[in-house]
């Protein structure tokens, strides 16, 4: 029996996240939280014929604590979605407090839960869980996920384009680094599974920009009516089934997560010689288990090009988590 929860459940992620988490087989039980219409998104999802039971909450009589009690994974995509002109600070200023709440929610009612973040900045909503847990005496940095799945499936998806043939993508894996934000997101296109055709120095630099910020160009293409909601929300299925597997016991699943590297203190040491410096937070390969992060994978041989793409990143990646200590609101 597994009990899944999707926290902001009725919104433009976690409607989409929430059917494919009840599509997967792996999940006994799901609980939906959110401020408004979860009870109906769950009474819509329950006639599907999958073994999932449903069930939806609101914020009256202790919706929240209700809905994570005895939680195995809690996937939690709430929050406001970015929009045209929006920064990633304007972002952090709204969610934080959000997240806070949700995270206050956990370390009550399901403190050993694995915890997946989609909310958006996750460079600091991360952190922002963790502050919360550790202020309850319960954080487990092995247990706790920055989803940053999204950037690989872009990257496989851009780069199976380039061969002409979509149909490579589910097969194409390209490691994708640092963040979940702008130039904090790295992929390692030296090391895709297919070794890209011949691009011109300009053509590889337009790659990356793109892997970097595929979500303005949906934002864009969304006209401001929305933001890059039904990939995330695959992306977001994508790695909950993955977590769910080696809750379940398969060995040897290995993904790109944003993790507190407090999880894995010798490879966050192998780490720290590869960047040159000591981060809280990097998204890395991590290898899953039953009990969490079993390790954080090195980075592995990577290019000149792709070393100053990482050097950019740090910074950034330093102040998005230095924003989480200076609040005031935690």
């Amino acid at each position: 029996m597994t009990k899944a929860v999707v926290l902001g459940a009725a919104g433009g992620i976690g409607q989409p996240l929430a059917l494919l988490l009840k599509s997967n087989a792996l999940v006994s039980e799901l609980s939906l939280f959110d401020i408004v219409n979860t009870p109906g998104v769950a009474a819509d999802l329950s006639h599907i014929a999958t073994p999932a039971k449903v069930t939806g909450y609101l914020p009256a009589n202790d919706g929240l604590l209700a809905a994570l009690k005895d939680a195995d994974l809690v996937v939690i995509p709430a929050g406001v979605p970015r929009k045209p002109g929006m920064t990633r600070d304007d972002l952090f200023k709204i969610n934080a407090g959000i997240i806070r709440d949700l995270a206050t929610g956990i370390a009550t009612a399901c403190p050993t839960a694995f915890i997946l973040v989609i909310s958006n900045p996750v460079n600091s909503t991360v952190p922002i869980v963790a502050e919360v847990l550790k202020k309850h005496g319960v954080f487990d940095p092995k247990k706790l996920f920055g989803v940053t799945t999204l950037d690989v499936v872009r990257a496989s998806t851009f780069v199976s384009e380039l061969h002409g043939d979509l149909g490579l993508a589910p097969s194409v894996v390209v490691p994708v680094i640092g963040g979940h934000s702008g130039v904090t997101i790295v992929p390692l296109l030296s090391q895709a599974s297919h070794p890209l055709p011949s691009l011109s120095p300009e053509d590889l630099a337009a790659l990356i920009k793109r892997i970097q910020f595929g979500g303005d160009e949906v934002v864009k293409a969304k006209d401001g009516a929305g933001s890059a909601t039904l990939s995330m929300a695959y992306a977001g299925a994508e790695f909950a089934a993955k977590v769910l597997r080696a809750i379940k016991g398969e060995k040897g699943i290995v993904a790109p997560s944003y993790v507190n590297l407090a999880a894995d203190p010798a490879g966050a040491k192998v780490l720290a010689g590869e960047l040159g410096r000591e981060l809280e937070y990097f998204s890395a390969p991590v290898e899953l288990g039953a009990a969490g992060i079993i390790k954080i994978n090195a980075l592995g041989n990577i290019t000149a090009g792709e070393k100053e793409l990482v050097n950019a990143a740090l910074d950034e990646l330093a102040d998005n988590i230095e924003k989480v200590r200076l609040s005031t609101d935690l």
